[in-house]
């Protein structure tokens, strides 16, 4: 069974940066796509950035160039590196991936919170 586990989440201000890590329990080149979710509390899980195998990024618009989809296969990590962070990026980030052969994961996620 696949294992994807975050950390870097926390607290920091307005205006400030995370780096947020998902490390696979194996070779991320088994997964043709990775990405990074968010949930805030009382909406909707929505996509912040994602990453194919041919290195191919997408970012949702609010992000707006603050943040930075990457990928260590070295280490099977995914990264998620984030500034001028807002009160509303405040959530709980997951990290997503899809095997060759359609079988989806999820990590447990990481709280970002940030305060105005």
């Amino acid at each position: 069974q696949v294992q994807l586990v975050e950390s870097g989440g926390g607290l920091v201000q307005s205006g400030g940066s995370l780096r947020l890590s998902c490390v696979a329990s194996e070779s991320i080149f088994s997964f043709y796509f990775m990405a990074w979710y968010r949930q805030a509390p009382g909406k909707q899980r929505e996509q912040v950035a994602s990453i194919r195998n041919s290195d191919t990024t997408d970012y949702a618009d609010f992000v707006d160039g603050r943040f930075t989809i990457s990928r260590d296969s070295a280490n099977n990590t995914l990264y998620l590196e984030m500034n001028s962070l807002k009160p509303d990026d405040t959530g709980v980030y997951s990290c997503y991936s899809v095997r060759a052969g359609g079988r989806t994961y999820w990590g447990q996620g990481t709280q970002v919170t940030v305060s105005s």
